[in-house]
């Protein structure tokens, strides 16, 4: 059969890996699809830069935009991130009636609508599995295989870079500077790793997997994120005495009522016993709880180019079948239309370090502020150090707003020295 022509936006650490694939797996591909793949032209920034990859000279351009309205063009994978020129590039392709495949997070959290939309009009498909945990099929069971169904929650580890960063932080007892360092050492974190480590990152993804599973539209605005930063070598020690793990976590919660939802990126204890704690360095594990299906849990690579490009592959696997079909795959789903609730009305626990007075009266006093903000104690340690101590505290369930009110007021206390660490409890509900 005729072939489907691929345009290639990129040709960095994953468009190079897809450019692999193409090649060593052309015939199987051609035997999936119905149809062989041929790349009509890849997209670069500069034409004489030494590439991961051989490329025939003949298909690099610098004019995307040409590229990508081509009339022999079917399918544009576009692998180069950021919001320009890939959202131009983007809207342009699906204008013209192309399929598209994209592994950006960031475009798809700020302005998927107007992607979307485009896909519409130019009745193309969009296609996005890569742009959240890699090669982990997570996005199409969430669109697909779970839309019979009802989702409740979503929680997860969805950076690598984060958690290669607290994982050797627990067990080598590391400060975050120094295991940072060394995830940039082995090329998990960039040279500016703020995206990663302040939960940019992390933050885009959690609105696609909330706007998937709610079935309404999110962008990375509505996501209350928190980095791990503040991170300190003494918290992890902390919460391993106590039996747990640190980890930056991705949580999409609808509300009991099931009339609104929260998404929120930030670091969280959970127990040893559960299964996130136990993934380890740059890996990704995402937990999706259903009304009917129960716990599912998808793990693996969350990153690098080959995972991801395992990714952009299974897509234009998709988008080929569907263009020889003539038809496309599923649309933006927002009939849900559900609002996205204030962080304050976030419903969950707290440990909470503080350095106090080691004198009479002291756990009252606290105790008692705990109980005018509502904020049940579940348990409580105390640890002297000479006219010093310090008391660990651990909540039961509260809204978000209480337990930063308590906060607020402990750190006004005059027996109160330091809040030396305040952290969310997750994962054992």
């Amino acid at each position: 059969m005729k072939p489907l022509k691929v345009a290639l936006l990129g040709c960095g650490v994953v468009g190079s890996q897809v450019i692999r694939l193409m090649h060593e797996q052309a015939g199987d591909l051609a035997a999936r699809i119905g149809a062989p793949l041929e790349l009509a032209g890849v997209a670069v920034r500069r034409l004489g830069r030494k590439r991961d990859i051989d490329v025939d000279p003949a298909l690099l351009t610098t004019d995307a935009e040409s590229l990508v309205t081509r009339d022999d063009v079917d399918i544009v994978v576009e692998v180069i991130g950021g919001i320009e020129p890939a959202r131009t590039l983007i809207v342009a392709a699906l204008g013209k009636g192309k399929s598209v495949v994209t592994a950006n997070k960031a475009l798809l959290a700020e302005d998927g609508a107007a992607l979307y939309e485009a896909a519409r009009a130019g009745n193309g498909d969009l296609y996005f599995e890569a742009s959240v945990a890699g090669a982990i099929p997570l996005l199409r069971p969430l669109r697909e295989s779970l839309a019979g169904d009802h989702v409740k929650r979503v929680l997860g580890i969805v950076n690598g870079t984060t958690n290669y960063i607290l994982d050797k932080m627990d067990t080598t007892g590391a400060s975050f500077t120094d295991a940072l360092e060394e995830a940039q050492a082995l090329g998990y974190a960039e040279a500016d790793p703020t995206a990663d480590v302040e939960g940019f990152d992390a933050a885009a993804k959690a609105a696609i997997l909330a706007g998937l599973s709610f079935h309404s539209r999110v962008t990375a605005a509505e996501v209350h994120r928190e980095g791990i930063t503040e991170i300190t070598a003494t918290d992890v020690a902390s919460a391993k005495a106590m039996g747990y793990v640190i980890k930056l976590l991705a949580i999409c919660a609808r509300s009991d009522d099931g009339r609104s939802f929260g998404v929120r990126v930030h670091p969280a204890m959970i127990p040893r016993t559960h299964p996130l704690a136990g993934v380890r360095e740059a890996y990704n594990a995402v937990f999706v709880e259903a009304e009917s299906a129960g716990q599912l849990m998808f793990y693996g690579k969350g990153a690098g180019g080959a995972p991801t490009a395992s990714a952009v592959l299974g897509d234009m696997v998709a988008v080929a079948r569907n263009r020889l079909a003539g038809t496309r795959g599923p649309d933006e789903s927002t009939y849900a239309d559900l609002p996205a609730h204030p962080m304050g009305e976030t419903v969950t626990r707290c440990h909470v370090a503080l350095d106090v007075a080691d004198k009479p009266g002291v756990l009252a006093r606290v105790a008692e502020l705990f109980a005018k903000h509502d904020v049940s104690i579940q348990t409580v340690r105390q640890e002297g150090h000479g006219d010093d101590a310090q008391l660990v505290i651990v909540t039961h369930r509260a809204t978000d707003a209480a337990l930063s009110a308590t906060m607020t007021e402990l750190r006004d206390l005059d027996i109160v020295r330091a809040v030396a660490s305040v952290m969310r409890v997750e994962g054992d509900d």
